[in-house]
């Protein structure tokens, strides 16, 4: 949607667009970033935000833009990312909530899966939790943050009473990554996962299978930073 509105305000103007990274069907984006390169100089940039993003669709906002170097590359530039897992346990709650949380009908063990994730902080291998791995896969990669709290970034009158944030924070993540890291904290949560279960999961040649891929509709890549 996003070259479709810029074909219809650069009126057939030659551009190109650039991506920093893709997320799952059903995966949501609170801050996402894209390379625009053109052909041709904007003469007044605050004029050109405000014109895309009255011809944006509705659920998609253009915050800022600034000038970059031409040989700056949006994927290959140094950032972090900052994703949030939002989710609620123990009943089934408002049919509203589904695009933006998942809910788990069992109880869970909140406080052994906010010890799981600390696991996962720092340098770790992390090829059990990458959706059908290949023997040439890099599997070495650093966690900056892993945290579950308390829910307080997402509000509706419709949510349950209390639900939960599992934050994430590197500068670069597998496909299914961390759907496949809040399955392993969902069956720690209900004890079908141990501690050192996620331990023995993070050193390599492990035998510990990860197959419990998260529901994609709680994922939201909350912020990209540049670094």
């Amino acid at each position: 949607m996003i070259d479709k509105t810029l074909r219809y305000i650069l009126e057939g103007k030659e551009f190109k667009t650039l991506t920093a990274g893709r997320t799952d069907a059903m995966v949501s984006a609170n801050e996402a970033a894209f390379e625009l390169f053109l052909y041709h100089q904007i003469e007044d940039v605050d004029a050109f935000l405000e014109l895309f993003n009255y011809n944006l669709p509705q659920d998609i906002r253009a915050l800022s833009i600034e000038d970059v170097p031409k040989e700056f590359n949006i994927i290959q530039g140094s950032k972090v990312k900052e994703y949030i897992y939002v989710f609620a346990f123990g009943g089934k709650f408002h049919p509203f909530c589904a695009p933006l949380m998942t809910t788990i009908l069992d109880d869970l063990d909140i406080q052994l899966m906010q010890k799981g994730a600390k696991l996962f902080e720092g340098k770790h291998y992390f090829k059990s939790y990458c959706y059908k791995p290949t023997d040439k896969g890099i599997y070495d990669r650093e966690i900056d943050v892993c945290e579950i709290v308390e829910n307080t970034l997402l509000t509706a009158n419709f949510f349950p009473d209390q639900s939960y944030v599992l934050r994430v924070k590197g500068k670069g993540f597998m496909r299914n990554q961390i759907r496949l890291m809040m399955g392993a904290l969902i069956k720690l949560g209900k004890g079908e996962l141990s501690l050192e279960d996620i331990e023995d999961s993070l050193l390599p040649n492990n035998n510990i299978t990860i197959d419990y891929i998260a529901p994609a509709s709680g994922l939201i890549l909350n912020k990209t930073e540049f670094l």
